[in-house]
């Protein structure tokens, strides 16, 4: 079993997909207007509407409601990532700081209030760990 992918459901995909467009330098693959996706090497951030609900079972998911899961992302440097965003985020949870578990972290929210985690591994141990 392999974690493909993580799905937002949102009230404003365009709005999501622009953000996270901007914050991963990713470009979104679209479905059609209320799906896209957001590729990467390790796995896909979907993006979906609102609209799509209903297909699951009602009521099954809500927009932004969460305030239990984050969002990682590996970078290379979490320093400059803050450098070249910090004017575009418009909630910065923790500035860049290196945590006790070897990572240098960054946490925002995006526009629907998820957590969002960038770090850099930087103990020999956590780099080995993600092979960096």
């Amino acid at each position: 079993m392999n974690l493909v992918s993580i799905r937002i459901i949102t009230g404003d995909v365009g709005r999501l997909v622009t953000f996270y467009e901007t914050v991963t330098g990713a470009e979104a693959v679209w479905a059609n207007d209320v799906f896209a996706e957001i590729p990467t090497a390790a796995g896909t951030l979907a993006i979906g509407s609102d609209k799509t609900v209903p297909l699951f079972g009602a009521g099954s998911a809500e927009p932004a409601a969460n305030r239990s899961a984050i969002i990682e992302f590996i970078v290379d440097d979490v320093d400059a990532e803050y450098a070249r965003l910090r004017g575009q985020l418009q909630e910065v949870v923790t500035e860049p700081t290196t945590m006790p578990w070897g990572n240098r972290a960054l946490l925002f929210r995006d526009p629907d209030g998820n957590l969002v985690n960038f770090f850099t591994p930087v103990t020999d141990q956590v780099r080995a760990k993600f092979g960096v």
